[in-house]
């Protein structure tokens, strides 16, 4: 059974930054498109960034210029580098494959704590 770990969450200042990682377990992972989502209190978990097994990106307008997402295929590791954190990125964040059709269980989350 593959599970996705996520840290590296906490309480940050607005203008601040912070780097989330989710450690994956099992092939399936570096096989494909990775995705980090986030939900924030009320609202549908949405996805932030994509990255696929190549290294192609792609981001939500909400992120672009601020988020970047990268991965380490050789130690199942996918990272999200948060910079210029606003209110509104407050959430849990999650990893999980990205554009295949399906979804890994999810893990517990991360979460991200933006004080302006």
């Amino acid at each position: 059974q593959v599970q996705l770990v996520e840290s590296g969450g906490g309480l940050v200042q607005a203008g601040g930054s912070l780097r989330l990682s989710c450690a994956g377990s099992g092939s399936i992972f570096r096989f494909n498109a990775m995705g980090w989502y986030r939900q924030a209190p009320g609202k549908q978990r949405e996805l932030v960034a994509g990255i696929t097994s190549g290294g192609s990106t792609k981001y939500a307008s909400a992120v672009k210029g601020r988020f970047t997402i990268s991965r380490d295929n050789a130690k199942n590791t996918v990272y999200l580098q948060m910079n210029s954190l606003k209110s509104e990125d407050t959430a849990v964040y999650y990893c999980n494959v990205e554009g295949s059709g399906y979804y890994l269980p999810w893990g517990q989350g991360t979460q991200v704590t933006v004080s302006s």
